[in-house]
């Protein structure tokens, strides 16, 4: 298990953004703009629209892609050129638990296993509402326990994931340790979704510079995540909000601030904190949800991802 001294790091970035950045706020918004002006949108063509998410981040050099099945969970593997492959970042993918994939992420999971010389694997979990939780939790499990059978030793493994999937690479560990299994040796998350009764002030206080997250965008996401209501909001692996975070591992946990769930990360972080794991806070000035997805086309996400870097090694 890594150490979990509190050791808590707050990084601000410069305060205004650069104009490549600006590419997301528009990708948003023109989602935003789709999902306003379509009463009957299909689940289909929901999930469509996010699977545009790769548009924004920019193909990584010397990064080739396979698909496989792990622990029963299909997915895909992002391998840098030269990478070592003893370590893996099991990627799940953000969306709200209902959209993305492993094909809208692969270019991100692909820069961040480039920037820390590692593979990634990219989860295809079972999506809500045909899957309400705990079934991405699991399959997250699975893929975990799938990989410790090919020989990767756990503390070698670190979940990572953006929004809904920053929620599970949460929640996957504190399964893990009440199932008595090792834990990975790191935990990264990019604007994680956890809060699963909306409390968080910034969805007040963000909603005009917010380009994408809005509360009525959450609450359909809840709706089908926990089952029209059937699981309780405060369910520890469903909003780790709510979790007893002691002895996890090291964590990484960023947000932008200017998007809606900003106090997700900053609760995570003071909270994880409190219950003495060492864990780094990166809040950056100006940016989006999930402003790493800027990689290879923004200086933010590059900096953002030399940073998480440094810190892996470190």
């Amino acid at each position: 298990m890594a150490e979990t001294t509190a050791t808590a790091a707050t990084t601000t970035a410069t305060p205004t953004g650069s104009a490549e950045a600006d590419a997301l706020r528009a990708l948003y918004a023109d989602w935003t703009e789709i999902i306003s002006s379509t009463p009957d949108l299909t689940t289909r063509l929901f999930r469509s629209i996010f699977d545009e998410w790769h548009q924004a981040t920019r193909e990584p050099e010397d990064v080739t892609y396979a698909e496989d099945t792990v622990g029963g969970v299909p997915g895909l593997w992002t391998l840098p050129i030269g990478a070592d492959r003893s370590q893996v970042l099991l990627y799940h993918h953000g969306g709200g638990f209902a959209v993305g994939s492993a094909s809208s992420h692969r270019k991100l999971a692909g820069h961040v296993a480039k920037a820390l010389g590692v593979t990634a694997f990219v989860l295809d979990y079972r999506r809500a509402p045909e899957h309400p939780h705990p079934a991405q939790v699991e399959d997250g499990v699975a893929a975990f326990v799938g990989l410790t059978e090919r020989g990767i030793r756990p503390e070698d493994i670190t979940t990572i994931g953006d929004s809904a999937g920053g929620n599970l690479a949460v929640a996957v560990p504190l399964a893990l340790r009440e199932q008595g299994r090792p834990l990975p040796g790191r935990i990264i998350a990019f604007s994680p979704w956890l809060d699963m009764e909306n409390t968080g002030e910034s969805l007040v206080t963000n909603a005009a510079t917010d380009a994408l997250v809005t509360v009525p965008l959450l609450e359909s996401m809840i709706a089908g995540v926990l089952a029209e209501g059937a699981i309780h909001p405060r369910t520890p692996l469903a909003n780790p909000l709510h979790a007893d975070l002691t002895g996890l591992p090291r964590l990484y946990v960023n947000a932008g601030d200017a998007e809606s769930l900003r106090d997700d990360a900053v609760r995570l972080a003071a909270r994880a904190e409190a219950a003495g794991v060492d864990v780094t806070l990166c809040v950056v000035d100006d940016m989006q949800h999930v402003f790493p997805f800027l990689a290879g086309a923004a200086p933010e996400a590059d900096a953002e991802i030399a940073a998480i870097a440094a810190w892996y090694r470190r």
